[in-house]
């Protein structure tokens, strides 16, 4: 049996390869008709799940909430793919680790659980690397926070941050309270998820979208494809064999390897300091993320 670190790590490589394989297609290709066609890849790439499930042990409401936590995956994953299409990838890549501050946060002002100290020094940490990241070039530290943050790209990352708070919540809820097995899970996210976009084009009427990437970047996204699956079923792997904080901790790394392969390989701008500021943020995340284990 393979050690759920090596699955992490596994998990945290290819996780890396699609990002930067993401960038380098979306040059050229809208966010949508990429995003419709990496589903369908996948979909594809699935298939094999659904016979491995044992459908007696599905019930309605564990497929319901699958499939609600799927339509918002689908929408926060188009969202992610709008922002790395208009920012530079070291700039997109590192706001999402931002996603556990946010569910601390949340969790403390709706659920009325306690931030401790070290989740704390976690918050400061984020908001610190966050800033660093955001700066334009030539512009003073003390530049208003706010101003930092003026590209369209950075409320797409906003939003779709909000949305993988929820469905972080939602996938606790499929695994453990739905009991949807591993198989299930995989083969059915990956439906639902065709199913969203195919509706969201029809909705749109981008057409024209979809049929440019099928004819010009084909190969390329069947292998963002290749690389999204793996890293996905690696990723539940070893959370089935540890703990998610220990999961997490591993796969952060692909954010730091995207952002200093992707951003040297597309001359990202000031990338030695967006490179730092990615460290300080996975380091806040990760306090935030192990806080309580660490107590």
């Amino acid at each position: 049996m393979v050690e759920w670190y090596v699955l992490s790590l596994i998990s945290a490589v290819f996780s890396a390869g699609a990002a930067i394989s993401q960038k380098k297609i979306l040059f050229k290709e809208s966010a949508l008709g990429f995003s419709l066609l990496v589903a369908l890849f996948n979909l594809i790439l699935a298939i094999p799940f659904f016979f491995f499930v044992e459908y007696t042990t599905l019930t309605t409401s564990g497929i319901l909430v699958l499939f609600l936590k799927s339509t918002l995956g689908a929408i926060a994953f188009l969202f992610v793919m709008l922002g790395i299409k208009n920012l530079e990838i070291s700039e997109a890549l590192p706001l999402l680790v931002l996603a556990p501050g946010l569910v601390a946060i949340f969790a403390f002002i709706f659920l009325g659980e306690n931030i401790n100290k070290i989740e704390i020094l976690g918050l400061i940490l984020l908001i610190i690397g966050t800033y660093l990241l955001s700066l334009k070039e030539k512009q003073k530290i003390k530049t208003p926070f706010k101003k930092a943050f003026s590209k369209k790209g950075h409320y797409y990352i906003i939003f779709a941050l909000i949305i993988f708070t929820i469905t972080s919540i939602l996938d606790k809820a499929v695994l453990n309270k739905f009991k949807i097995p591993l198989n299930a899970f995989m083969g059915l996210q990956h439906l639902f998820f065709a199913i969203v976009f195919i509706g969201l084009l029809f909705v749109t009427g981008k057409k024209i979208e979809f049929k440019s990437a099928l004819k010009n970047s084909w190969a390329w996204i069947a292998l963002v494809a290749l690389f999204t699956i793996t890293y996905r079923y690696t990723h539940l792997l070893a959370i089935k064999s540890t703990s998610v904080a220990l999961a997490l901790s591993i796969k952060r790394i692909s954010v730091f390897l995207a952002v200093a392969v992707g951003g040297a390989l597309f001359k990202d701008k000031n990338l030695i300091r967006k490179i730092i500021a990615t460290v300080i943020i996975i380091a806040g995340a990760l306090l935030i993320i192990n806080g309580q284990n660490w107590l």
